[in-house]
């Protein structure tokens, strides 16, 4: 009985579609011709060969090739016959594997060099000491006034130590004399209270201590930036009052108080330290950001009421006497916003002609009026 080619007279099995288990296969051009491209080549590859689950290169640009061709679209722009050569296919496929291998070893590199920053981080943010408020309290006592914010921005404890009523207490009591000359407000009596106690020590350092009594004398009467200071602010009180000069006429005090534009609130994204609530009284002040507009006229002028209006408009010009100076005040009902210019005819306007004096106040100026309740 004649065998056939195999035994028990069946075909021997082709070695190229037998791969032994663990042993890499290598793609071979004629492979992806048409006939030969089966689901196993794919569903049933071995992991050596594809081992990010990736399509090597080689093959979809040989397959590629053979369906544009079945399907009777143009040729891609590389030659078939140097996609489907077998001189460059093994070296195509270590390529790109050696890619593969380069690709997962940077990216295991870079997550490794994070691992390393975030920890570094971390190690620098428990660095350092925590010192207890005694210790902040007792270098308070050598800071400068005109130091104090930068003293608060140390840390949070040195900024908790500026908000105690005991700061500020001690802080009066190291440049108070008995020889200063104070308003009865300022006395080291009306220390005594907590409520308004930040506010009535800065006022009394501008009487008593002299770096800060020769800024409001070296500073003009009013600053050239008063026009763009004023704006958008809110008109809180008017009043006007008959005064008695060197001349022998009297004169007219028209005052205008303000309340500023706070830059704190135009930034939201910030969000504001606020003092502890047992030291709420001592930072208390009605009168903050506030300022006050004094103009003295020559002769009364009737003028409307403007208070809870806002300042929008503040100009300065030559009366027509040529001697003395004419002062323009535009309010509105709303802000202007995005630098518009404004029509004559548009809001509230108040011209004070002729002006003999024009002084601008902050709410810790010696002459600005102090509120009784505060």
């Amino acid at each position: 009985m004649a065998r056939g080619p195999g035994s028990l007279g069946r075909p021997r099995p082709d070695p190229i579609t037998m791969p032994k288990r663990g042993k890499r296969l290598k793609f071979r051009a004629h492979d992806a011709c048409s006939g030969r491209v089966t689901v196993a080549d794919y569903a049933n590859s071995d992991p050596a060969v594809v081992r990010t689950g990736r399509v090597k290169k080689a093959v979809a640009n040989a397959v590629q090739q053979e369906v544009k061709s079945l399907c009777g679209l143009e040729a891609s722009q590389v030659p078939a016959e140097e996609a489907l050569s077998g001189t460059g296919e093994p070296s195509d496929i270590t390529d790109s594997s050696d890619e593969m291998d380069a690709q997962e070893k940077s990216i295991h590199e870079r997550t490794v060099s994070r691992k390393k920053k975030s920890k570094r981080h971390k190690d620098l943010d428990g660095a350092g000491e925590e010192y207890p408020m005694d210790i902040w309290l007792l270098l308070a006592s050598y800071i400068r006034p005109e130091d104090i914010v930068n003293f608060s921005l140390i840390c949070k404890n040195a900024w908790t130590v500026t908000c105690t009523a005991a700061f500020w207490t001690r802080l009066y009591r190291r440049h108070y004399t008995l020889g200063a000359s104070l308003p009865l407000r300022l006395r080291p009596e009306s220390m005594e209270k907590l409520r308004c106690l930040r506010a009535r020590v800065i006022r009394s350092l501008y009487h008593m201590y002299e770096p800060f009594a020769a800024r409001i004398s070296t500073n003009p009467a009013i600053p050239e930036s008063t026009p763009t200071t004023l704006k958008n602010s809110k008109c809180l009180l008017f009043w006007c009052r008959k005064i008695v000069g060197n001349r022998q006429e009297p004169m007219w005090e028209f005052n205008f108080k303000f309340k500023k534009q706070s830059p704190r609130l135009k930034s939201k994204c910030v969000g504001q330290l606020q003092p502890p609530i047992q030291y709420k009284d001592v930072h208390t002040n009605p009168d903050q950001d506030c300022c006050l507009l004094q103009v003295t006229t020559l002769n009364f002028i009737f003028t409307p009421i403007v208070m809870g209006m806002i300042f929008t408009l503040f100009t300065i010009n030559v009366s027509t006497d040529m001697r003395h100076h004419r002062v323009r005040l535009v309010f509105q009902d709303s802000p202007v916003r995005g630098g518009r210019n404004l029509r004559s005819e548009q809001g509230v306007q108040v011209i004070l002609d002729p002006v003999h004096s024009i002084r601008l106040f902050d709410w810790w100026h010696p002459q600005y009026p102090f509120p009784l309740r505060a």
